[in-house]
């Protein structure tokens, strides 16, 4: 993924400051897959001596999304979409960065998405002391749920196939307009990076695969990248109803392809 845009930085560090001054402001990097959240987060928690925290390390166990999966919906065992992170979790580990001292240690929460599992507890990296602020960079957080009508046609071969009476995607839009819009209704700002497309997303979450495989994209076998082209279904219907203005957002960074800003935000 490179090195976050400097601009950028500077962005969430402006977020930082015009914060809470009692605690540490509680701020949310979002955008699609591959948009560059995390390397974002990671940087300006680097730079401003914040933490970062990616959502996809709150994920609920897989014997907990196979339960879900069994009373809920099938397709509930794929993690990603609302419904499949802890958010009491994550609420938790926000509680506790807050309430922080000098000499205190904050473990983090981290997903091994390889074994599709939370890692233990004793595997888990250790904050010190007190963060300057809170970052926590997610896909998902800030969108907004969609009327009942929009809801009724599928957007993909997934939902048609696997969620033929919406079930699945009805459940999902319940938890966006519940849980996790009260839970980021405690933000102090959100920053959205949003994508010129959902059509990009594939090639970003390749290039990403690419990264991690140590190939070049163009390198990535045909096979992984049809893998991903399904995955991404998942994502798909809220995605596209973020970057159709569906998604609450103090800063609103408009990306072209290449992931570059084309405008810092207001």
């Amino acid at each position: 993924m490179g090195r976050a845009n400097p601009d950028l930085v500077d962005r969430v560090g402006r977020l930082i400051a015009e914060g809470p001054k009692d605690r540490p402001p509680l701020i949310g990097v979002v955008g699609a897959q591959g948009s560059g959240k995390t390397t974002l987060a990671r940087a300006a928690a680097e730079r401003f001596g914040a933490v970062q925290i990616s959502i996809d390390d709150v994920y609920l166990t897989r014997a907990e999304r196979e339960a879900m999966a069994r009373e809920v919906h099938p397709l509930f065992v794929t993690r990603g979409p609302p419904g499949t992170h802890d958010l009491g979790l994550l609420q938790g580990l926000i509680d506790g960065l807050s309430a922080a001292g000098h000499d205190d240690e904050t473990p983090v929460p981290d997903f091994d998405k390889r074994g599709d599992d939370r890692r233990p507890v004793s595997e888990w990296r250790v904050f010190p002391g007190r963060p300057s602020a809170i970052l926590i960079d997610a896909w998902c957080l800030g969108a907004l749920p969609q009327a009942a009508a929009a809801l009724a046609e599928p957007v993909n071969a997934l939902e048609r196939d696997q969620d033929p009476d919406g079930a699945w995607r009805r459940a999902v839009n319940g938890f966006v307009g519940g849980a996790y819009a009260d839970f980021v209704g405690r933000f102090d700002a959100i920053l959205f990076l949003r994508a010129p497309s959902f059509d990009v997303v594939l090639d970003w979450r390749c290039q990403q695969e690419a990264d991690l495989l140590g190939v070049a994209p163009a390198d990535l076998p045909a096979g992984e990248r049809a893998r991903l082209a399904g995955f991404i279904q998942y994502f798909e219907r809220l995605t596209r109803r973020m970057l159709d203005g569906g998604v609450r957002a103090d800063v609103i960074i408009p990306l072209d392809r290449n992931r570059r800003p084309e405008s810092m935000g207001a």
